[in-house]
């Protein structure tokens, strides 16, 4: 395991934090592998019974893809990618263990996809989050998918084809963040949360997160297999090349008139 993750055992509970605060942990490939792996070390220890995971810093849970990773993907890297992402996302949906995620703050494109595959969510009123990806010429095809099944088709075309982000008050209001506190009792909230579904029955518990797993797979597989033929197409068009590198330029650009 890389130390682009963290992990650490709090009682019956197992933390993860994303760990890359410089990039505001923004996805690569060693970082989800290595999130895999974590949750893999954690559902296999009887001794945990929830799992919290949470960002590194206080400026953001994730801020998505590093696209710097995928600003030189062609269509076979590309299909690749949606690979890795299944392989996280499918132990994230197999858990049998409960799993609060601790918004820090921002939680973007596909770290917003993740936090929604959390079970609970607590958050502060700083967050931030949504689906920004078609600014960085990235097509979404997880993303609405997750988010149809939480807030409804009228509200995921709008944060696909705008890519704003909700405010906490937004997401909270929607049910997206299930406990708003301030920003310094997040971490504490998320633990008694995340101690409290520990204590509960663990069949039970395994049983209702199946059943949940259950009535989502079908649309799963089909945004799978919808990522593939998208992203080979998006990817081959050469258009997510060309926005990603104006996207990370204008971002150099301010960041340099910053210093």
């Amino acid at each position: 395991m890389t130390n682009t993750i963290l992990t650490d055992i709090r009682g019956a509970v197992g933390v993860i934090t994303l760990n890359r605060p410089e990039v505001l942990n923004a996805w690569n490939k060693p970082m989800r592998d290595a999130l895999v792996a974590a949750f893999d070390r954690f559902e296999a220890d009887d001794a945990v019974r929830a799992i919290i995971l949470t960002g590194a810093g206080d400026r953001a849970f994730g801020a998505g893809q590093d696209l710097n990773e995928t600003k030189s993907f062609d269509a076979d890297r590309a299909e690749e990618w949606v690979a890795e992402w299944e392989r996280l996302y499918d132990r994230m949906r197999s858990l049998s263990k409960p799993l609060v995620v601790a918004l820090n703050g921002i939680a973007a494109g596909s770290a917003f996809q993740v936090a929604l595959l959390g079970d609970l969510r607590v958050g502060h009123p700083g967050v931030r989050m949504g689906q920004p990806e078609i600014n960085s010429g990235i097509a979404s095809t997880t993303g609405p998918w997750i988010m149809k099944e939480m807030i409804g088709l009228a509200r995921t075309m709008d944060l696909t084809l705008t890519g704003r982000l909700m405010d906490a008050g937004e997401c909270h209001a929607i049910g997206l963040i299930n406990r708003l506190v301030p920003q310094e009792r997040v971490m504490d909230e998320a633990l008694a949360l995340a101690g409290e579904l520990a204590a509960k029955p663990p069949v039970a518990m395994r049983l209702d997160k199946q059943r949940f797993r259950e009535m989502t797979e079908a649309g799963f597989r089909d945004c799978l297999a919808a990522g593939v033929r998208i992203q080979r197409e998006a990817y081959a068009s050469g258009e997510p090349a060309r926005m990603m590198e104006e996207f990370l330029a204008k971002r150099a650009a301010r960041k340099a008139v910053g210093a």
